[in-house]
């Protein structure tokens, strides 16, 4: 051997066949582990909940709802108030976005001169950037409460609109047949 001659390694074909089964294998044994290592354990992120059956049902709900109101029966009609409490005191208390803080009179006296009808349309409509109220969780009744509440805050004299009287046309009795007009006299 001269010192120029390079000496394979692979010296028989056995050797050979045994490098080009390893080159084949080992890339892909590496493969393999490095999936198993990188998929093995939870992942504690999000979306590990996505396909619980809970989630699965958030997902598939109905956007709206239907609610049949007043099928329990008469309920209790709120004071104005409790309703301004709960619906009207985010803006009116600090005033945002031009709603006249509850109890300024200034704020309140070009209002109160339009009258209740008028506060009460625009509170049940909306005004400005005052959303509409009809329609909503509380009554028609209830806003006008509300609406006393606050102009009478400011100095009004409104009196506080009452519940519907109940109907009092008497009912018949049940298996009763009902009454018949009079047939009118015939002329001649």
């Amino acid at each position: 051997m001269s010192s120029g001659e390079e000496e394979s390694f692979i010296k028989t074909p056995k050797q050979l066949i045994t490098v080009v089964v390893l080159s084949f294998v080992v890339p892909i044994l590496i493969i393999v582990l490095l999936v198993k290592y990188v998929g093995a354990g939870d992942r504690g992120g999000s979306g590990n909940q996505a396909l619980t059956a809970e989630a699965t049902e958030a997902r598939i709900q109905p956007v709206a709802r239907f609610e049949l109101k007043g099928a329990a029966g008469a309920k209790a009609l709120r004071a104005g108030e409790e309703v301004y409490k709960a619906q009207c005191s985010a803006c009116h208390e600090v005033g945002a976005a031009g709603a006249p803080k509850l109890g300024d009179a200034g704020a309140w006296a070009a209002r109160l001169k339009t009258g209740y009808e008028a506060l009460l349309t625009s509170a049940l409509k909306g005004k400005g950037a005052m959303a509409a109220q009809a329609g909503g969780e509380y009554e028609d009744l209830e806003i006008g409460r509300a609406v006393v509440h606050m102009a009478n805050a400011a100095g009004a004299k409104f009196a506080e609109p009452k519940a519907p009287a109940a109907a009092e046309a008497p009912a018949a009795a049940p298996g009763a047949a009902p009454a018949m007009p009079a047939a009118a006299p015939a002329s001649k």
